[in-house]
């Protein structure tokens, strides 16, 4: 491993190193399901290969399925694209949860790991999951899909944030990508003065996960655990900062506020009406598949942040799970693997043109780097802006064991935001309620 993959790895697994005591085993015995199956219970005695059905929507994905499909005659994949978790995916897995039909592996982000893991909704696969095979992830990746000591999913990639720009538009206004957020407002007022009808960037009402992340790389800590209580500062003075940030710049008009990833958003874009995205590494693959006629007008840069030293969250982030009710957990694991540890299942995923995921596993960033068509960037090296990202992702960040509803009461007070209904604050402080009102109804200590 490079000296800057070690780098990346020590913050990263420092940054996750508290995951295993964010639920206690007790916990995870009572709701996880741990009845993984073995290779007797899915052995075919008719010579026909083992089906799996995976659902899921990561970029890329179909182009992986088909490859693994070609050469595993042995396993067989059925892929459903199913919308992204915040977009309905998740309620749709809830739901097939409860219904005894869910497909036997599929997506989940590392945020939502916990909650599906604390309903029961996941098998521990622990037993499938060797020693070879963890190491070949990230250390801060492994820890987040490892729970009470135990694993529940295989990491596909990590997030490290990054900020996505229009060159055209940045240079008729005179301006750079900006390195501090109180330079990010200023160029954010010059390109409205320049342009009246673009902004620099959005305020998505129905997506939290870019305000977690926002408030990640600011030095938050939403969740801590100390042994089986749960200490919650969704409204802490950090996030307090990121949360008066940007309700002044949604006040001034300084950033659309518009759904993510709609027809309205990517128009703006097209249209040059939005000129920035504060996204992550598996942006650049959604801005190139969403815009294909601006290929070259785009470029990548760091996230700015408050003090102008490098500085990250994580934004989302996949992993693979298999079902709760599944027989087929050594299939779906062997599957799984391939897909996030193999050249082939990276280079299948990239070569798509539709992802530009940053591996979990480090042996495989070269391969995607390779297979990633840097055209729609002007050949910029767009993954050596996420590989310096990733060494600065900020530690001892942890996800709660209720971001489903942490995420909802979010969502559904951010959606007041544009109409001047509600603030962000306001928002924040229902979601802290909220979610300390969950947990409690959980049966889970919170400190007062």
């Amino acid at each position: 491993m490079s000296h800057t993959s070690r780098r990346s790895s020590r913050a990263l697994r420092s940054a996750t190193a508290v995951a295993a005591t964010t639920l206690s085993l007790a916990l995870l015995a009572a709701c996880g399901s741990s009845g993984s199956s073995d290779s007797s219970t899915e052995a075919k005695s008719d010579g026909k290969p083992v089906t799996l059905t995976f659902w899921g929507w990561a970029k890329g994905t179909k182009d992986v399925v088909t490859a693994f499909n070609a050469s595993h005659p042995g396993i067989q994949v059925t892929f459903e694209e199913i919308p992204s978790g915040n977009a309905g995916g998740y309620a749709k897995l809830a739901n097939a949860v409860k219904a005894g039909n869910a497909p036997d592996v599929f997506n989940v982000e590392y945020p939502q790991l916990p909650d599906f893991v604390s309903q029961g909704a996941v098998q521990d696969i622990s037993k499938l999951v060797g020693a070879d095979l963890k190491k070949k992830y990230l250390p801060q990746a492994l820890d987040l899909t490892t729970l009470g000591g135990a694993n529940w999913a295989l990491p596909l990639d990590a997030a490290p944030q990054a900020f996505y720009y229009r060159k055209d538009l940045f240079e008729k206004a005179q301006i750079t990508p900006p390195k501090t957020w109180e330079e990010f407002r200023t160029a954010a007022e010059r390109l409205k003065a320049a342009e009246p009808t673009a902004r620099i960037a959005t305020f998505f009402p129905d997506d939290p996960s870019t305000f977690e992340a926002n408030s990640w790389q600011a030095g938050a800590h939403w969740f801590n655990a100390v042994g089986t209580t749960w200490d919650v500062r969704i409204n802490g003075a950090e996030t307090q900062r990121v949360t008066d940030y940007w309700q002044k710049m949604v006040t001034d008009d300084l950033v659309n506020v518009m759904p993510s990833f709609s027809q309205q958003w990517t128009a703006s874009l097209q249209k040059g009406e939005t000129a920035g995205y504060l996204g992550a590494s598996w942006g650049g693959g959604v801005l190139k598949g969403n815009l294909p006629d601006a290929s070259g007008k785009w470029a990548v840069a760091p996230i700015p942040t408050w003090d102008g030293k490098p500085a990250s969250g994580m934004l989302g982030g996949t992993t693979f799970a298999v079902s709760k009710d599944s027989k087929k957990a050594k299939a779906a694991v062997e599957f799984s693997t391939w897909a996030t540890t193999t050249e082939e299942g990276i280079q299948a995923r990239i070569a798509s043109g539709t992802s530009s995921a940053f591996p979990a596993a480090p042996a495989l960033v070269p391969v995607a780097k390779k297979a990633f068509d840097t055209a729609f960037y002007g050949g910029q090296d767009i993954y050596a802006v996420y590989s310096a990202a990733a060494t600065s992702i900020r530690p001892d960040w942890t996800w709660g064991p209720a971001m489903g509803v942490t995420n909802t009461s979010l969502k559904d007070a951010f959606g007041k935001v544009a109409g001047k209904a509600d603030t962000i604050e306001a928002a924040v402080s229902g979601a802290q309620k909220a979610t300390v009102a969950e947990l409690k109804n959980r049966g889970l200590q919170v400190a007062e």
